[in-house]
């Protein structure tokens, strides 16, 4: 049997985590054909490092044939193509899921794959825990909820943020809401927010608490599920993004492995 063709979607940090695990022959089950990026040199230059085809949209990267893309680009991007890779009989495996905060466009891209056979792989990135969440919700889960923990540097650039927050001595609550609401003002920084919640109580119905920390590095976050004579609580602290390109990088190795886990 032949290699299983891949592409990535994006050429930015995340997307150059999963060349080099490709490179580092941590996916040798799959022979790398495509890298698709907005950005003309970091695709050339991504591209070139693996000796695959450099692709300036979509369509080009598809034309390639590939059996499973592997997207680390942003909510926009999933939401734009999701639908055009699985009609195509592609499978995608994804670390945007704030996209799938719309319920809409989660129920259309569900019926997509399912009139192609194909499927979207969420790969859990900073979230982890999924097996035991899925087990929760099965048991009726009763209420879900995520606290996440950001130093304020982090919120710059967002709705959230307040000057203040750089000169706070103590934690600060910034956002409660549900999971769509932060979606909604925060599309790159709790897409696990969205996950938690899809696996629990839906995006509408997980409360999400986020906080700024004087001086915090990194994020932490704290899922609780509870249902009748059950609570988890999962909780994940990261220093750095690049746990979601890995993570991504984990579900393509399950995909093939005679063992899943």
């Amino acid at each position: 049997m032949g290699k299983l063709k891949l592409g990535v979607l994006g050429s930015g940090f995340h997307s150059e985590i999963l060349v080099q695990a490709w490179k580092d022959g941590m996916l040798e089950e799959y022979e790398l054909v495509g890298v698709m990026g907005r950005n003309p040199e970091t695709r050339r230059a991504l591209a070139e490092s693996a000796g695959c085809r450099a692709c300036a949209s979509v369509e080009e990267l598809l034309e390639l044939k590939p059996d499973y893309i592997a997207e680390a680009a942003s909510i926009q991007l999933v939401r734009d193509s999701a639908e055009q890779i699985l009609s195509s009989g592609c499978n995608l495996v994804m670390i945007s899921i704030g996209a799938f905060a719309d319920d809409a466009f989660y129920e259309k891209i569900r019926q997509t794959a399912a009139a192609h056979g194909t499927r979207v792989y969420l790969a859990s990135g900073c979230v982890g825990g999924f097996d035991v969440l899925r087990t929760v919700s099965l048991m009726g889960c009763s209420s879900a909820g995520i606290e996440t923990h950001k130093g304020p540097n982090s919120l710059r650039n967002t709705p959230l943020f307040k000057e203040e927050l750089m000169d706070d001595k103590a934690e600060t609550q910034v956002f409660a809401g549900n999971a769509s609401e932060a979606i909604s003002l925060l599309p790159t920084k709790v897409n696990v927010a969205v996950a938690a919640s899809l696996v629990t109580k839906g995006p509408k119905n997980t409360n999400v608490k986020i906080y700024s920390v004087p001086g915090y590095i990194g994020d932490d976050h704290c899922i609780t599920a509870e249902a009748d004579g059950v609570k988890a609580v999962v909780d994940i602290y990261s220093s750095t993004s690049a746990i979601a390109a890995w993570s991504e990088v984990a579900v393509l190795r399950n995909i093939v492995s005679p063992i899943v886990f």
